[in-house]
């Protein structure tokens, strides 16, 4: 860490992370196919989907793939992460994404007991939403 107000290293060099790459506004279509460290610097995976809160439009959840020869998706909370043009940084560790339970998709939409599971996972809070469906998360 440097001992600048607003900069933090980024993973694996000596160079600041600026506020600006800290704060950039979200851009899903930016977002996709770019790597994934944890809070350490360690490389968790390029992100392959973006999952947003229904309510705000806010990123909650991305998925990587993982494994060599059987590749499945794994899901990385998003809430808290750090953008800059090569990486994004995320606030959980790898080992934390690894142990996350293994979720099933329906379709492309998660079940209101799979969005559970992974926010309790990640120890966040969950509260399903006045729907039908009460799914919190959306596919973007």
């Amino acid at each position: 860490m440097t001992d600048q107000p607003g900069t933090t290293d980024q993973p694996g060099t000596d160079e600041p992370v600026t506020d600006e790459q800290v704060h950039a506004k979200w851009a899903v279509g930016d977002w996709l196919g770019k790597l994934i460290v944890d809070r350490e610097g360690e490389r968790i995976g390029k992100l392959q989907d973006v999952y947003v809160d229904v309510e705000t439009d806010e990123p909650q959840f991305g998925t990587v793939k993982e494994g060599l020869f059987d590749r499945h998706l794994t899901f990385v909370p998003l809430a808290g992460v750090s953008v800059s043009p090569e990486f994004l940084q995320v606030a959980t560790t790898k080992e934390r994404v690894r142990s996350a339970p293994d979720i099933q998709l329906q379709g492309e939409e998660l079940s209101q007991a799979a969005e559970s599971t992974l926010y309790h996972h990640f120890e966040q809070n969950y509260t399903p939403i006045n729907t039908e469906s009460g799914r919190r998360l959306a596919r973007r």
